[in-house]
């Protein structure tokens, strides 16, 4: 788990994307570190995890659900949020699910593990690794702010990371600002 890891510099570089305040959602939470970095930045947490440590850690941010999201049913169903956060986490029926998650104006920050990554490490089963551009086709309709793909160093990994928004078109005719850096 990550209980001791700084939130990721994907994270942190596109929080400006996030309605001051709003509402996010931590897929496959962990013990919180995405959670607590949006908390700390009073923003409504909600995470969802199938480990009861995991949530037993974090249920003093926010909302805090154990649920099995591969077996059962997606507990969150029908609820929308002004941003959803998944890292280092794959579980393909589910992407769906995660995009229509986010609601109008609101932003999907979504980094994990890639086809490649079997050549420096775990994971390395090509089941929990992205296939090239399979994150951008899980974002259709939903409006691409960045997305990269590639190998990092330190640790040594393999992702493909995205940072889309769902532009409300009908409340809008005009093309939407989206902030490239922190105001």
């Amino acid at each position: 788990m990550h209980e001791n890891l700084a939130p990721s510099d994907w994270i942190r570089r596109w929080t400006h994307l996030v309605r001051p305040g709003g509402t996010v959602l931590d897929v496959a939470c962990g013990m919180g570190r995405h959670l607590r970095w949006f908390h700390d930045r009073n923003h409504v947490v909600t995470g969802v995890d199938q480990a009861q440590e995991a949530i037993d850690s974090i249920s003093n941010l926010g909302e805090a659900i154990c649920a099995d999201i591969e077996n059962g049913p997606w507990p969150l169903a029908g609820r929308q949020f002004d941003a959803v956060v998944v890292t280092n986490y794959l579980w393909r029926p589910l992407l769906p699910t995660i995009a229509q998650s986010v609601a109008p104006d609101g932003v999907l920050l979504y980094e994990t593990f890639a086809i490649g990554n079997e050549t420096v490490g775990k994971p390395s089963n090509p089941d929990f690794l992205l296939r090239p551009g399979e994150l951008l086709g899980a974002c259709a309709g939903l409006r691409i702010v960045a997305y990269e793909d590639g190998f990092l160093g330190a640790p040594e990994r393999f992702v493909q990371r995205i940072a889309a928004v769902r532009v409300d078109d009908a409340r809008s005719t005009a093309p939407r600002r989206l902030p490239l850096a922190v105001p």
